[in-house]
C-alpha cells in the first residue's frame, strides 16, 4: 500500500512498513469509521503486511449494526459489540439505554461476534456524577459476556482501580482482554495474577510510555495481544496520522524490542493467544 492510496480523515495515510513473516491479528479496530471502498483496501493492505485477520469493534448501536453486517461480507473479520461507556450517560438521559442494551444482546448472538466490548469505565471524558451509570452498564456487559460465553474487551481510561474492583465483584468472564492497556507495571501484575489478557496498541511506541513498556515486560508472554484501535493511536514514527491494520508491524517490532524477543516467535505466540481467546475465524 502506498502513501495516500487510501484516504484518511487526518491527512494522508503513512506508507506501509516491512511486512511480518509470521502473521498476527489486529485485536481491536474500528473499520466502521471508514468508507466501504476504504475498508476493502485497508483489509487488503493489512493482509499484505502480515495482518490477515482483525477483530472489528462496534461500540455504539450504529457501529454494532455495521459490524454484524460486515461479518457476513468479510471473512477476515470477527466482531465485538457493546455500548461504549461514554455513550451510556446520554442514552440514559434520553431514555434509550435499556432498549439499546437489549439490541446489543441480540446482535451479540451472531455466530461471528466473539466479543462483548468495548465496555468499561472512562473517568476522563465523563464527569464523576455520571460514573455510576457507566458502572451499571459495565456490570451488565460483564453479565452478557458470561451468559453468551464470549470474550470481554475492556475500555479503561483513568479508571484502573474501579475497573479492577468491578471485575472482582462481578467475577470476570473466562476470557477478559484489556483493550489498549494503559496501566503500569503494578497493574500488569494484578492482571497477570487474575488471568487477564493485555492488548497493546501504538501507545507502547510513544516516547513517554516507559511505564507501559515496563508493564509489557511483566506480562506473561501468552497473555500479550496487539491491536491498532484504528483509526486512532498510530505508532511512532507516524503518530497523529490515520492508523490502520497494515501498521501493526511497527507496534509488534517495538514490542519485540522491549521484550528482547525473537520477532517471529512473538508473532506466533500472539497469533495463538488471539485464536485461543476468540476461537477460529
Amino acid at each position: 500500500m502506498t502513501q495516500g492510496q487510501v484516504g484518511g480523515r487526518r491527512g494522508e495515510r503513512p506508507p506501509a512498513p516491512e511486512p511480518l513473516a509470521v502473521p498476527v491479528v489486529d485485536n481491536h479496530t474500528h473499520l466502521d469509521s471508514e468508507t466501504e471502498e476504504d475498508v476493502e483496501a485497508l483489509l487488503a493492505a493489512a493482509a499484505a503486511a502480515g495482518v490477515p485477520r482483525s477483530v472489528q469493534i462496534g461500540c455504539d448501536l450504529p457501529a454494532a449494526r455495521w459490524t454484524v453486517a460486515a461479518l457476513d461480507r468479510y471473512p477476515q473479520l470477527l466482531g465485538g459489540v457493546a455500548l461504549h461507556p461514554n455513550e451510556v450517560p446520554d442514552l440514559v438521559a434520553a431514555g434509550e439505554y435499556e432498549g439499546a442494551l437489549a439490541e446489543i444482546a441480540q446482535l451479540a448472538r451472531h455466530p461471528r461476534v466473539r466479543v462483548v466490548g468495548e465496555s468499561g469505565l472512562d473517568h476522563f471524558r465523563t464527569p464523576p456524577e455520571q460514573w455510576h451509570l457507566q458502572e451499571e452498564s459495565f456490570r451488565a456487559h460483564i453479565a452478557l459476556a458470561k451468559e453468551l460465553d464470549l470474550a470481554l474487551q475492556i475500555h479503561d481510561r483513568d479508571a484502573h482501580e474501579d475497573v479492577l474492583r468491578v471485575l472482582a465483584e462481578e467475577g470476570a468472564p473466562e476470557r477478559t482482554v484489556f483493550h489498549c492497556f494503559s496501566g503500569d507495571a503494578a497493574m500488569a501484575r494484578v492482571c497477570a495474577d487474575a488471568g487477564y489478557h493485555l492488548s497493546f496498541a501504538g501507545t507502547v511506541t510513544f516516547k513517554n510510555a516507559g511505564d507501559l513498556r515496563e508493564a509489557l515486560r511483566l506480562t506473561p508472554r501468552d497473555r500479550v495481544m496487539v491491536e491498532t484501535d484504528a483509526p486512532y493511536l498510530t505508532p511512532v514514527p507516524h503518530r497523529g496520522r490515520p492508523n490502520a491494520g497494515y501498521l501493526v508491524p511497527l507496534t509488534v517490532r517495538a514490542m519485540a524490542d522491549v521484550l528482547g524477543a525473537d520477532l517471529d516467535e512473538l508473532c506466533a505466540t500472539i497469533a495463538a493467544t488471539t485464536e485461543r481467546v476468540y476461537g477460529p475465524w
